[in-house]
């Protein structure tokens, strides 16, 4: 004999105690295995001594000191032509615990499992049972779908409408006629009416959460929710332009699809059981996406930056975003970010997982490529000011193409630089002049 990850050896009962942890590190691990006692680690055969009261101490021990309880087999065997104890065990009901502590099998070690891995085994067992995005919404009716959302994504992933019924039953998102949540969070015309996490919240701040320029609150289905989440950014971040043949493109100091890649992530793997929302925080430095619900299916930070895999929290709601080319089912929307934004960072707090983007900015002015663009789009807007006299900012937004965030932004610059004034009264409709040198 050769202990192994399913077979531990004692030399007697006076290892009881360490014994028993053996059984659930096993049952953990494989859910079965043996363990012999009057027999040395390795592999020697030293003999037990057997009586009545031997095999009702075992069994008693184990009935009391491990949770759930089991029923193990307990005989005595002759091994060598000498008296040993031998227990088969088996037990799918994981995690067990021994003295109240939860250990796992390695090689032919026992070690103690951490809260996250505890975490991680009852998720792994339950996840058919508690999958959230597969689970029946109660409350919702056919006629809470909203048709022209529907039509839209049928329209993306090339299938036909018929009935709204038949076409969510194409996509597999109604069992006995009852909506999955899925198909609520996704369609409904109203999603919040039934889950009040189904929630953006955006903020502007300044070097700390202690300073708020802006804040705002979104609600809606997630394609909704998404499109706000990059408008939102793309309208508080610095944009500059470059020219490409006879086109301007605009030119944000993020990488816009490494953003919208994290923003996808978030809506897409967020835990919905717990009843915050995606947040997003930019602040002068750095932009933060945070998701409720920490890495699942036992990823590391490091696992998903160096490893093209994903384990899929909500895999029905994956799936809808990958038939609209949304994720990529290889695992490869980290990869995608860090090839746009190598500087992007990580991490796991409390039961948020943040992905961090640092804004190109050094003291106070964006990097050298945005900060070309940056001119050039404001040398655009005092053009268009000029030739276009008597325009307000929403006005000029649309001339030039530009968010009004930005051109608010950009006109501060211009007032400060003394380009522009302000003509008349902004209660009765003034109007921003280029000053005449």
């Amino acid at each position: 004999m050769k202990e192994s990850e399913t077979l531990e050896l004692k030399k007697s009962t006076s290892e009881l105690k360490e014994g028993i942890i053996s059984i659930a590190a096993i049952l953990n691990k494989h859910q079965k295995g043996e363990l012999y006692f009057g027999v040395k680690p390795n592999g020697q055969v030293i003999g037990q001594l057997v009586v009545e009261k031997t095999i009702r101490d075992i069994s008693k021990s184990i009935s009391d000191h491990i949770e759930p309880k089991i029923f193990p087999k307990i005989n005595e065997v002759i091994l060598d032509g000498k008296k040993c104890v031998q227990i088969e065990f088996s037990g799918k009901n994981v995690p067990y615990y021994a003295q109240g502590r939860a250990y796992i099998r390695v090689g032919d070690e026992d070690k103690q499992l951490s809260a996250k891995e505890i975490e991680r085994i009852i998720i792994e067992k339950n996840k058919d049972v508690i999958a959230w995005d597969k689970e029946i919404c109660k409350e919702a009716k056919i006629s809470d779908i909203n048709t022209q959302k529907l039509k839209w994504f049928l329209k993306k992933t090339g299938k036909d409408f018929d009935t709204v019924e038949n076409s969510l039953k194409k996509l597999n998102l109604l069992s006995q006629g009852k909506l999955f949540n899925t198909a609520v969070i996704l369609f409904a015309k109203n999603p919040e009416k039934f889950f009040p996490n189904a929630k953006l919240r955006c903020a502007v701040f300044g070097e700390t959460t202690a300073v708020t320029i802006d804040m705002q609150e979104y609600v809606g289905d997630l394609f909704t929710l998404i499109e706000k989440a990059e408008k939102y950014i793309l309208e508080n971040i610095h944009t500059g332009m470059k020219v490409e043949g006879l086109y301007r493109v605009d030119v944000p100091e993020i990488d816009k699809e490494a953003f919208r890649e994290a923003i996808i992530n978030a809506f897409c793997h967020r835990d919905y059981y717990l009843y915050d929302s995606i947040n997003i925080a930019i602040f002068k430095d750095r932009v933060e996406i945070r998701s409720p619900g920490l890495l699942y299916g036992g990823l590391t930070i490091e696992k998903i930056k160096t490893e093209e895999v994903s384990e899929r929290r909500n895999e029905l709601l994956a799936e809808m975003f990958h038939q609209i080319h949304f994720v990529e089912k290889w695992g490869r929307g980290i990869g995608l970010i860090l090839s746009r934004e190598p500087d992007t960072n990580f991490k796991e707090i409390g039961r948020q997982f943040i992905t961090t983007f640092k804004r190109k900015e050094v003291n106070g002015g964006v990097n050298e490529g945005v900060n070309e663009g940056v001119n050039e789009g404001v040398n655009l807007l005092l053009e268009s000011i000029q030739k276009n006299p008597g325009k307000r900012i929403p006005q000029l937004a649309k001339t030039v193409g530009i968010p009004a965030k930005t051109i608010e932004r950009w006109i501060k610059q211009l007032k400060e630089e003394r380009k522009i004034e302000f003509r008349g009264s902004p209660k009765k409709g003034g109007y921003w002049e280029v000053i005449k040198n």
